[in-house]
């Protein structure tokens, strides 16, 4: 079973910035498309970010202009680079594969663990 690992979450003052990263556990892979959620304490989760095999991008009208998704294939790695952080971003993030292709393998649905941003002064 492929598996999504997050990383680069952390403590960040407001205004601050994060980089995230999501990273397939093998090498070889191919996404369909990867999407960042983040929860909040109480809250529901919420779609932060979409990008697409073909490099196509969408974002929650929460952080546009503040985060950008991009990829790097040669690194089977997704990344999320956040900035202008306020403490409504406060939330851990998880980023999940609706396909994720390995030679001859597909699987569908991977979710990471999750890593947790926190912004406070």
């Amino acid at each position: 079973q492929v598996q999504l690992v997050e990383s680069g979450g952390g403590l960040v003052q407001p205004g601050g910035s994060l980089r995230l990263s999501c990273a397939a556990s093998e090498s070889g892979v191919r996404f369909n498309a990867v999407r960042w959620y983040r929860q909040a304490p109480g809250k529901q989760r919420e779609l932060v970010a979409h990008i697409t095999m073909y490099g196509d991008t969408s974002y929650a009208d929460s952080v546009k202009g503040r985060f950008t998704i991009s990829s790097d294939n040669a690194k089977y790695t997704v990344y999320l680079q956040m900035n202008s952080l306020n403490a409504e971003d406060t939330a851990v993030y998880f980023c999940n594969a609706d396909r994720i292709y390995v030679n001859y393998r597909v699987f569908t649905d991977v979710w990471g663990q999750g890593t947790q941003v926190t912004v406070s002064s």
